[in-house]
């Protein structure tokens, strides 16, 4: 796994720096929160689904291995063979392994962000097969061969103007003179591109949303129906998804497909929501004549029992990213790997370990924002504080932090002497800030000011500021 999240701080800098990016991330607020808020304000039961849906959740963690064989159980019955795949090669042998026995050349992908976990594309090609992406969005990062950097919205960091530029330097045959200006015709342009991709595909691979034990069904959501074109039309359809992806029944797939198209887009419901059960029938007029389940632990029954098993419970919405004021800032490839923003900085850590996704956590306000907006009340703020002990107690963090918590810990154990130095302190730094009202720069604390004003303190501590308030009382 390509994982670079030790350079987080030199990537948020070159992003931050990258005018084409800011650009970009300027339209979040419009396409995702704004929506997402009208949406929930427009059903009245949310609150209570997400209480019910975080329910639902933790009783299917509290007894995987009962829905894990339940689920297996019907799958097989349905006519689908299930593939338990502990590691990332284990998943890629055996999705490779399947491709080679069908004698494939070409695979059509619905977007998955597990086949981004396992870099599956990379293996693919080195195996000899054409992987081609057929989410709109997937497609236009496979062309730029650059991974998404949101994981409902992977194109999210590319502007429309180099979208135009990266479909008339790759598309041969492309009309010099053919309008592109119109959203609209960028979206028939890469559908022309996309149909007979679909038709010569001999294997067509989707993610999986949810995985049904009641039924062994499989569910996926997408706006554009190239999942439904990946699964039905290829001769072999492979679903890829991780263990937690499973729920008991469809009733409680339902409940929680309530939220998770009001959180990730603002819809009620996606365009497409499709239930799968095995390959076709004798009766049915299309479909894949073979269907493979892969499910995938990588790390995450590890998770179950511990502080991070509530990570668990994500939908893969996208509503923490889309609300995270980090986020904004920086955009998806500053992470450095597949999960960006608070969940990424949760989860990653979980799977590569927290001395190559220490950095993530850390990078948090703690604002507490994607905790209020997750569906599933994931305690998002409170996993990255549990990350950041982990990272301190096991002398991960750099010296200058272990520094300055010793000094900090030495006078908060000493409530007089604490007091007596901040007061001292905040005279001090009310002075120095008096005339601008700000202090542009500040000793032992050139990570904040190098790229923001402190605001100059009031000249007196908070709790001196409250007694000379009671006093005036």
């Amino acid at each position: 796994m390509d994982v670079r999240t030790p350079h987080f701080k030199d990537n948020a800098r070159g992003a931050m720096a990258d005018a084409s990016l800011q650009e970009a991330l300027t339209h979040i607020r419009r396409g995702f929160i704004d929506k997402r808020a009208r949406a929930v304000d427009a059903l009245p039961e949310f609150e209570a689904l997400r209480d019910s849906s975080k329910a639902i959740k933790d009783h299917t963690l509290a007894h995987l291995d009962l829905y894990l064989e339940a689920f297996i159980e019907r799958a097989e019955a349905a006519g689908s063979v299930v593939h338990i795949a502990e590691t990332a090669a284990d998943a890629r042998d055996t999705i490779i392994g399947i491709c080679r026995e069908a004698g494939a050349k070409r695979i059509t992908k619905g977007k998955s962000m597990i086949s981004e976990e396992i870099d599956l594309n990379t293996h693919l090609a080195e195996a000899g097969f054409v992987p081609v992406e057929t989410d709109l969005g997937e497609y236009i990062v496979q062309l730029r061969n650059e991974t998404p950097s949101h994981i409902i919205a992977p194109a999210v960091h590319v502007t429309r103007d180099r979208i135009e530029q990266d479909f008339r330097e790759k598309h041969r045959g492309l009309d010099p003179d053919r309008d592109l200006s119109d959203p609209k015709e960028l979206l028939a342009e890469a559908r022309t591109m996309l149909r007979g991709e679909y038709l010569a595909a001999d294997v067509g691979l989707t993610g999986a949303n949810f995985l049904i034990a009641e039924t062994g069904s499989s569910v996926i959501v997408t706006n554009e129906g190239n999942g439904d074109l990946t699964q039905t039309l290829a001769p072999v359809h492979i679903v890829l998804a991780s263990l937690d992806k499973l729920v008991p029944t469809l009733e409680d797939a339902s409940q929680i497909l309530r939220l998770l198209g009001r959180s990730a887009t603002g819809q009620d419901m996606t365009v497409y929501t499709t239930f799968s059960t095995g390959p076709r029938r004798a009766d049915d007029p299309d479909g894949p004549a073979a269907c493979h389940v892969v499910i995938l632990d990588n790390g995450r029954s590890s998770m179950l029992g511990t502080d991070y098993q509530d990570m668990l419970r994500c939908i893969r919405c996208g509503a923490c990213m889309n609300h995270c004021p980090v986020y904004h800032e920086i955009g998806g490839h500053a992470y450095g790997w597949v999960y960006p923003g608070p969940m990424g900085a949760v989860l990653t850590p979980a799977l590569v370990g927290v001395d190559q996704g220490g950095h993530l956590p850390n990078a948090s306000t703690l604002c507490g924002r994607c905790e209020e907006v997750c569906p599933m009340k994931i305690p998002l703020p409170g996993m990255m504080r549990s990350w950041r002990r982990d990272e301190f107690e096991r002398h991960l963090s750099p010296a200058t932090v272990r520094w300055g918590l010793g000094v900090w810990a030495f006078f908060a154990r000493r409530p007089r002497l604490y007091q007596a130095a901040t007061r001292l302190a905040m005279r001090i730094l009310g002075n120095l800030g008096a005339r601008r009202g700000h202090l542009r720069r500040l000793p032992l604390a050139g990570g904040w000011t190098a790229e923001r004003d402190l605001p100059a303190p009031a000249g007196a501590t908070f709790q001196e500021q409250w007694a000379e308030r009671e006093r005036r009382r």
